[in-house]
């Protein structure tokens, strides 16, 4: 059966270049096109489609107010169009905060230029999000994210920064009701020099949820790894630095790994670690599927460290981090995956179990919780 889309965007030209493209695949179906959020709405509930693009300026009502009442009346995943700016990059984390699924650059150049290109892509994505745990049977409010009492963190001055305050309690995010599946058994701590993150689709929310748990004074550097366009890694970075009590910013080459420190890799770049301490940041390969690539950080950290890494993969399509993880695990290293349930696509993950690579499985709202246990 093929998948039905709804098209939303107010500009024309956009509606039908897309709804053109997505014709063009037997396997997706228009069912509608909407020119604003409200209409976005009211087609939503008359037509029931499988998968939602979405546009964020629009008149009436924005994409992000919409994708929210979307969620609330009748969850469905939703493709968000963003310009590729910091400006975008802010807005698009909203949208994925309001219930969003993914997101793909608004470039009319591109679909002009590269039709194909452009096709493969958006069509890919459609279909793969058309199979994600973001549409739900009931809507309930979203539960905010249970944090320790905060810890105040000592004034200090930092390799990239000057003197640090307290940081302040995170603010609830969004979550989104799953199914309750049987976890492995709480961790067994253990002095690890680095906590290493691989994540893809779902993953700027799932990130949120798991490092908003850490204390300030969190005993272990940590990288991450989120599959991200150049111009958004700076944005998320600042937004989770806001959020967490621990430290967030985008990886530069020569930064020094250091506890209560989490560094994100940059969009379009590869970041790796060596014996030292310090990260070098790379240019993207184009012979590689990601930039950047969860495999190249942990193959990094697997030579550098041994068996003083915990590895964690989240929600995301495809299998990278497996490799990775293999080598980690070779040399002793602990590897963790998100349980299907809490995923929004259940890919890296699974790709970690199937290859009997995860010392343990958990969802998304307890890996926070075990990685203090872990390391604390």
């Amino acid at each position: 059966m093929a998948v039905k889309v709804l098209v939303v965007d107010d500009s024309g030209f956009f509606r039908r270049r897309v709804s053109e493209i997505l014709a063009a695949d037997s396997n997706i179906q228009v069912v509608g096109t909407a020119t604003n959020g409200k209409e976005a709405i009211d087609q939503a509930l008359a037509l029931k489609p499988d998968v939602i693009t979405m546009d964020y300026e629009m008149p009436m009502m924005d994409g992000i107010t919409a994708v929210r009442h979307i969620m609330q009346r009748c969850p469905t995943p939703v493709l968000m169009f963003s310009s590729l700016t910091h400006e975008g990059a802010r807005v698009t984390l909203d949208a994925l905060d309001a219930g969003a699924v993914d997101f793909l650059p608004k470039n009319f150049e591109d679909i002009s230029r590269n039709p194909e290109k452009v096709k493969q892509l958006l069509c890919e994505k459609i279909l793969s999000i058309s199979r994600s745990n973001r549409r739900v049977s009931a809507y309930t409010p979203p539960a905010p994210v249970a944090v320790p009492a905060p810890t105040p963190a000592p004034s200090s001055v930092g390799s990239y920064g000057s003197s640090a305050p307290a940081r302040p309690a995170p603010a609830p995010i969004a979550a989104r009701p799953h199914a309750a599946a049987p976890s492995s058994p709480a961790p067994k701590r253990k002095a690890y020099k680095l906590v290493a993150i691989g994540t893809s689709t779902g993953g700027p929310v799932a990130l949120q949820r798991v490092l908003t748990q850490l204390p300030a004074n969190f005993p272990a550097p940590i990288v991450l790894i989120q599959h991200m366009p150049a111009a958004f890694t700076k944005a998320f970075a600042e937004r989770l630095d806001k959020l967490c009590r621990i430290s967030v910013k985008e990886a530069e080459d020569g930064d020094i790994l250091r506890p209560g420190l989490a560094l994100l890799a940059p969009g379009g770049k590869q970041m790796m670690i060596d014996g030292r301490g310090a990260v070098k940041i790379l240019p993207g390969d184009e012979r590689l599927n990601y930039k950047p690539c969860v495999d190249i950080t942990f193959g990094s950290a697997a030579k550098s460290y041994g068996d003083k890494v915990l590895a964690v993969v989240l929600t995301g399509m495809g299998a990278d981090g497996r490799e990775g993880a293999r080598l980690l695990k070779q040399g002793g290293s602990a590897i963790w995956a998100q349980d299907e349930a809490s995923c929004v696509i259940y890919g890296m993950p699974m790709a970690i179990v199937k290859a009997e690579l995860a010392d343990a499985v958990y969802s998304l709202d307890d890996i926070g919780r075990h990685l203090v246990e872990a390391c604390i």
